[in-house]
């Protein structure tokens, strides 16, 4: 674990073996990073944030109390993270914030703003999703979905490595999908494949 002189990490924090807090990161109590994962420059991480293993966050994100990051996550510079849809600033209190979990190996790119989902339905970004730069992001992204614009509209569906993927074949109830770079193969249900735009 490497904690630079500059960063504020909370005593009540729990950082997992191999994590590096850059240069005025900030680590709020009862937060959980886990192995391996690179925190940068001005980073802000709220109290009883859960963040998995070897996930990688870009200078200035703060996420927010109510969000959760999974395993081999990447937050580009700048993106934002929102938890709150009715957000006043004399109103406030717990049963209030929104949800946000970033499944397993989603990419968002920088300056995206992830819109939270109520408490009871949390937004999700799917397992190796990609949010592209700048997108606004107010609906669920199905995994290995990849999302444009604002609001974001799903363009296509990417392969691990965050290739494009072209359809292959059509199954019950799945289009198989196939990178030609990797070659690497995935069933996208017929209901996600219909939200292309």
């Amino acid at each position: 674990m490497r904690i630079h002189k500059t960063a504020d990490v909370s005593e009540k924090a729990t950082i997992g073996e191999g994590t590096s807090i850059w240069n005025n990161a900030q680590v709020r109590e009862g937060a959980i990073l886990g192995t391996g994962c690179n925190i940068s420059k001005d980073v802000y991480i709220d109290t009883g944030v859960k963040i998995g293993d070897k996930v990688k966050i870009q200078n200035g994100v703060s996420v927010y109390h109510g969000v959760e990051i999974e395993d081999e996550v990447f937050l580009g510079p700048h993106m934002t993270f929102t938890n709150d849809l009715f957000p006043r600033a004399t109103v406030w209190d717990d049963s209030m914030i929104g949800k946000t979990v970033v499944k397993k190996g989603a990419s968002i790119g920088a300056h995206a703003t992830i819109v939270c989902g109520a408490k009871d339905s949390p937004r999700v970004i799917g397992k190796y999703a990609l949010v592209a730069a700048g997108a606004v992001v107010t609906k669920n992204v199905p995994d290995h979905g990849f999302v444009v614009g604002v609001p974001a509209r799903l363009k296509g569906f990417v392969c691990r490595l965050a290739h494009k993927m072209q359809e292959k074949k059509r199954l019950v109830g799945f289009v198989e999908m196939e990178c030609k770079i990797c070659k690497t193969t995935v069933e996208i249900p017929i209901k996600d494949y219909e939200m292309i735009k």
